[in-house]
């Protein structure tokens, strides 16, 4: 199965795609748009390029694991786009994607400017990366 992962931010939102079979995530790029419809437009547009069968969408939980206001916003968005695809929409956690990305950046030789535009892509991917290894189990 196909997905398309999303680290929602309050300006700009990350993207990525991956395969269920392959376990294959990529990182695709990033959108500067607040929550909104405009937004769920624009990822309406990602879901015809790339044709995923689901949207895992980046659950900003606690670090206790309980929801807060941010996870409120974000299952206030997923439900939203649900209500414009007939995709199925699953949250993930997302505790630690950005510092993962960060870290994967970390030695890339970037200026922060250039990290900055890639960082929010590859929480997303980490995102996806981290569904998937759940589902897989």
């Amino acid at each position: 199965m196909r997905y398309l992962a999303i680290d929602l931010g309050d300006k700009r939102s990350g993207l990525a795609v991956g395969d269920g079979e392959t376990g294959v995530v990529s990182p695709i790029g990033l959108l500067e748009l607040p929550p909104g419809p405009e937004l769920v437009t624009a990822i309406l547009k990602r879901v015809e390029d790339h044709e995923p069968e689901a949207i895992v969408l980046g659950l900003p939980l606690n670090m206790d694991g309980s929801e807060g206001p941010r996870a409120g916003k974000a299952r206030e968005f997923g439900a939203l786009l649900g209500r414009h695809t007939d995709r199925p929409i699953h949250y993930h956690d997302e505790r630690l994607t950005s510092f993962a990305a960060d870290q994967q950046m970390a030695r890339s030789g970037r200026t922060h400017k250039q990290k900055k535009k890639r960082r929010d892509a590859i929480a997303a991917a980490e995102i996806l990366r981290g569904f998937l290894a759940l589902s897989a189990d």
